[in-house]
């Protein structure tokens, strides 16, 4: 098998892993998110700064994670594109 097609399928392959275990820690983050709204829910002793900045913390950890994913998949762009060109030329 020539070099460049074993590359581009082990970039593909690394691309799928990535994206399920993103997809899985997704899920794990949904999970913890509805455990962490039914508890600010029930606690009646948690003062309400107390409720925004968990509200806060939870917007920013999505926020993080949606942009790490863009800069991921955009960098698996540019590398597809790469070996797509390199394919082209050979």
């Amino acid at each position: 098998m020539e070099p460049i097609k074993m590359a581009k399928q082990m970039i593909d392959f690394n691309k799928a892993t990535l994206d399920n275990t993103f997809d899985a820690m997704v899920l794990l983050q949904k999970q913890t998110e509805k455990m962490v709204s039914t508890f600010m829910a029930q606690a009646t002793f948690l003062p309400e700064e107390g409720k925004k900045m968990l509200d806060e913390w939870v917007q920013t950890f999505k926020k993080g994670r949606e942009e790490f994913k863009k800069a991921v998949d955009e960098g698996f762009t540019k590398v597809e594109t790469y070996f797509t060109e390199a394919v082209k030329k050979s």
